[in-house]
Order: C-alpha cells, then structure tokens, then sequence
C-alpha cells in the first residue's frame, strides 16, 4: 500500500486516470480519499478551463474569413478611478495558445496569476502594443473619448496589421474591420489578453505611484474611489495624478 506522501506525488504528476487509482477508490484512509478527491476537483476544473479556452478561441476564429487572417484583441484597465491612467493594450495571439489555457476576464484573476499570464501571452503575441492615456487627457476629452482615442493608438501601434479588430465594448474610428463586443473579455481570447496586459501595465504604474505618494496608498486601491482613498483626497488634496472632471476632486478644486 503506498503511503500517504507518495500518493500525493503521484497524483500531482498525473493528469489523466491511471489503474493505480483504482484502489484509491475503496482505500479506508480519510487522508487518501481526500488527496483523491482534490485531484478530481483539480482535474474538473482544468476540463472547464480547456473548454472555455477552446470556446473563446472558436470565438476569435469565427470572425476570419480565411486562415491566415490575424484577428486582434483590444482592452482596457482604469476607466473608473479618480486618478491614475487609462491604460489600453491590443494584441495579436499566435494560432497555438494552449499555454494560455485559464485565461480570463482580469478582475477574475489574481494579481499573481494575472503577472504569469501577462509574460506567457507577451510570449505568445504576433505583435502587442500597451498604450497609456494621461490625465490630462482624460479631463481635456472625457474618459470615454479618452479611451477611445487610447485604443486606436494601440492598434495602430501594432507591428503587424490584424485583419479584424475584436473591442471589449467599444467602437473605434479605423479603417480596419472592427467589432465591439459585449463583455468581451469573457467570450473572446484575445480581448481576455488585452485584459491582462492592460491591467498589470496599469497596475504596475500605480505601485510606482505609490513610491512617490506613500500617503495615498495607491499601491492597494489602484486610484479606485475606494472610501480609504476618498478621506485621503480629502485629507491631502489632491495630486496631479488625479482626475480633474471626477468627484469629489472636481468640487473639491473649485473651493
């Protein structure tokens, strides 16, 4: 009978049913129906995880007209916050995106998980481009024309020209076949890549942020109008990073 320990690393180093498991069906021990079961659980998992990988990558293909078309996925991170950018990433994913298996929405994912997936899909990527729009853009044009415009530039930026645009929830002003999808990040996987590589670009910018005003804390709420980040505003005025045309900060520099 093998002990508790070698059970766990056989399982961990199997992915697909094996004939030794067949005893660890009626094995008595309460310690090895557990480390069976979260095997199981772990493996049911992973088959959900390949079948909305394979479904958001049938997605992305449905918009091609002919094999070698490049379809390019576009994203955003930190329309809402009082300060900070509004950054936007378009990316071109490689046909073979197994490794990429797990994907999704980036406010799904942990900050962990969202860093190991942004330098697999950087790995992956035809081409990417990480576009960041300022503040004082964002008060001059508004935020949603602001992340327009951000948006644009990403493509545009891109080395290699997509052949179809895919945009979580936006239409952009370019010549090249685009498609705004609804909750786009959910149904497609190169608007998911463009998910994470905008918000872990953004997310880095805002712990850099953090270095330089200690006192906001923007390392924790990312410029988000958390209540924390609020008093704060109201306790230290506000910097040059935050929003001008948001509230509070709009009243709060009229006084």
């Amino acid at each position: 009978m093998l002990s508790l320990k070698e059970i766990k690393g056989k399982l961990e180093s199997t992915i697909t049913w094996q004939s030794w498991m067949n005893e660890l069906e009626t094995d008595s021990r309460i310690g090895a129906i557990k480390l069976l079961n979260t095997w199981k659980n772990k493996q049911s998992q992973l088959e959900k995880e390949i079948l909305a990988h394979e479904e958001k990558c049938l997605f992305d293909a449905s918009f091609c007209r002919h094999k070698t078309d490049l379809v390019a996925g576009v994203d955003e991170a930190g329309r809402g916050p009082l300060a900070g950018p509004v950054v936007t990433a378009a990316v071109i994913l490689n046909d073979n995106t197994d490794e990429l298996i797990g994907l999704n929405d980036s406010k799904q994912l942990s900050k962990k998980k969202r860093q190991e997936l942004a330098i697999k899909i950087k790995n992956n990527a035809i081409s990417y481009f990480i576009h960041f729009q300022s503040v004082e853009k964002i008060d001059e044009l508004n935020i949603y024309e602001a992340t327009k415009q951000s948006m644009t530039e990403a493509v545009l930026n891109l080395k290699e020209r997509p052949s179809v645009v895919l945009v979580d929830a936006m239409k952009l002003p370019i010549v090249i076949e685009t498609h705004s999808i609804i909750k786009g990040d959910a149904k497609s996987l190169a608007i998911a890549a463009a998910s994470i590589l905008a918000k872990t670009a953004r997310d880095d910018y805002m712990d850099q942020l953090h270095e330089e005003y200690p006192q906001y804390l923007f390392n924790k709420h990312a410029g988000y109008g958390t209540k924390q980040h609020v008093e704060m505003i109201y306790q230290y005025g506000p910097t040059i990073h935050h929003r001008k045309t948001f509230e509070p900060i709009k009243s709060l520099l009229k006084k």
